[in-house]
């Protein structure tokens, strides 16, 4: 657990190297992952920014390298290098990018939803030879695009026939071919 949802804003992690699940906790306990995050992202700047408590957990979906900076100094640093509007922008850009995703989710068939969420997921993946690692497993590929487990097991199983995914032994999927994917995924919805 990297940054708890309900705590103080103390501090900004940058990634160095890793990927993380950004998750929402409900009233009563059901857990919604919101988005993976990957090397070079900055982490729970929103919450020091405007002082306010963190409003998503982030747990490291792998081993990460980080770098924590306390809120002072991240603060100080924003000033100094008049960085509050490239901050502001770069917030805009992800609440467009959940604008979007909710929008998919409410009118996108599943293996629409899945391979575009796949596509994103790339970003944030290990790639070795051509093969992207994405360390989800199809429980928390169920929770990021709003469908069941069996639903997404479904959309997996002819990707995984035709060999443009394979399943790793710790959970995750290897993505061999993401466009073969989309495409099939159109041609079905």
């Amino acid at each position: 657990m990297l940054l708890r949802q309900g705590d103080p804003a103390t501090h900004v992690i940058l990634m160095d190297s890793g990927s993380t699940l950004v998750t929402l906790a409900g009233e009563n306990g059901e857990r919604t992952l919101l988005a993976v995050r990957g090397a070079g992202e900055l982490l729970g700047e929103l919450a020091v920014l405007d002082s306010q408590p963190r409003t998503a957990s982030v747990i490291a979906a792998e081993s990460c390298h980080v770098h924590i900076i306390p809120a002072s100094d991240f603060l100080a640093f924003v000033d100094e290098h008049t960085l509050l509007a490239p901050l502001l922008r770069h917030a805009i850009a992800r609440v467009r990018e959940a604008e979007g995703v909710r929008l998919e989710m409410a009118t996108a068939p599943v293996a629409v939803r899945l391979a575009s969420a796949l596509g994103r997921l790339l970003q944030a993946a290990s790639g070795e030879g051509g093969d992207y690692v994405v360390r989800l497993t199809q429980l928390e590929l169920s929770q990021l695009i709003g469908a069941s487990r069996n639903a997404v097991g479904a959309a997996l199983k002819p990707w995984r026939e035709r060999e443009w995914l394979a399943t790793e032994a710790a959970g995750g999927l290897i993505i061999r071919d993401i466009q073969s994917i989309r495409s099939h995924a159109s041609a079905q919805g």
